[in-house]
C-alpha cells in the first residue's frame, strides 16, 4: 500500500466521522457494483468544510452519480438552503435519489436529471437566483463549456471548485489523445485568463490516487 493511501487512512480514522447515511451510499455502491467515482471520505469533509466556511445557502453541483458529495454538501447547509445537483444518467440518479432520501435530505436537495449543458442554459434563462458555491465534478471533455455556464450562474463571492484536474499527473501533457485531459487543461487555461475569477490548483494524494482540484473565487 502507497504512504499517501496509508496516511488517508489515518487522517481519516481519526478526522472523518461518516453517519449512516454517508455509510449506506458505499454499501448501495457496493452491492450494484458500482464503478468507484464518488469522492473519498476527506474529500466530502473537505466540501463539507469549504460550503461551511462560505456559509453556503445555494449550491449548485455539477455530477451527482449517487449522491454522496451530494449528502456531505446537504449537510453543510442550513434548513432553508438548497443543492441543485444536476446528473445526466437516470440509473444513477435515481440512486442518488433514494440514498439522499434516506439520509433525510431531500428537503434540502434537488436532483435535476438531464444534461447539465442544457439544464445550465435553462437555469441562466430563467433568471435563478446566483449560487454561493459550485462544484463542478461532471464529464471532462465539457469542463470549458461548464466553466463557462458556471460564471454566468455566480455573483462576487461565489467559489467555484473544479474536481478531477490533474487526471494522474497528465494535466501537463500537451501532447495527447484523450479528450478527458484536453478538457481540464482548457478549463484551467480558460480560469487563468478569466478576469472575472482568482484561481490556483492543488495536487492531491490518497485513496483516490494522484489527482488534484482547481479553486476559484468570482470577483
Amino acid at each position: 500500500m502507497d504512504i499517501w493511501t496509508r496516511n488517508d487512512f489515518y487522517i481519516i480514522d481519526n478526522l472523518i466521522e461518516e453517519d449512516l447515511a454517508l455509510k449506506n451510499v458505499q454499501q448501495v455502491s457496493r452491492k450494484n457494483n458500482l464503478p468507484d467515482m464518488e469522492v473519498s471520505k476527506a474529500q466530502g469533509k473537505f466540501l463539507y468544510l469549504l460550503a461551511k466556511i462560505k456559509n453556503a445557502k445555494r449550491i449548485l453541483e455539477l455530477g451527482t452519480f449517487i449522491g454522496y458529495s451530494t449528502i456531505w454538501l446537504a449537510k453543510a447547509i442550513p434548513d432553508n438552503g438548497i443543492v441543485i445537483s444536476l446528473e445526466c444518467d437516470a440509473t444513477y440518479a435515481d440512486i442518488a435519489r433514494k440514498n439522499i432520501e434516506y439520509a433525510g435530505y431531500l428537503g434540502r436537495v434537488k436532483i435535476i436529471q438531464s444534461d447539465a449543458t442544457a439544464t445550465l442554459n435553462k437555469l441562466i434563462e430563467e433568471k435563478t437566483e446566483p449560487f454561493d458555491m459550485i462544484f463542478i465534478d461532471a464529464d471532462k471533455p465539457n469542463y470549458p463549456v461548464y466553466l463557462e455556464l458556471s460564471l454566468r450562474l455566480s455573483k462576487p463571492g461565489t467559489v467555484i471548485y473544479g474536481d478531477n484536474i490533474i487526471r494522474d499527473g497528465k494535466l501537463c501533457s500537451s501532447v495527447n489523445s484523450d479528450d478527458k485531459i484536453y478538457g481540464v487543461r482548457q478549463f484551467v487555461e480558460d480560469l487563468g485568463k478569466s478576469a472575472n475569477v482568482e484561481s490556483t490548483v492543488l495536487q492531491t494524494v490518497g485513496i483516490k490516487g494522484y489527482d488534484g482540484f482547481s479553486i476559484s473565487i468570482v470577483k
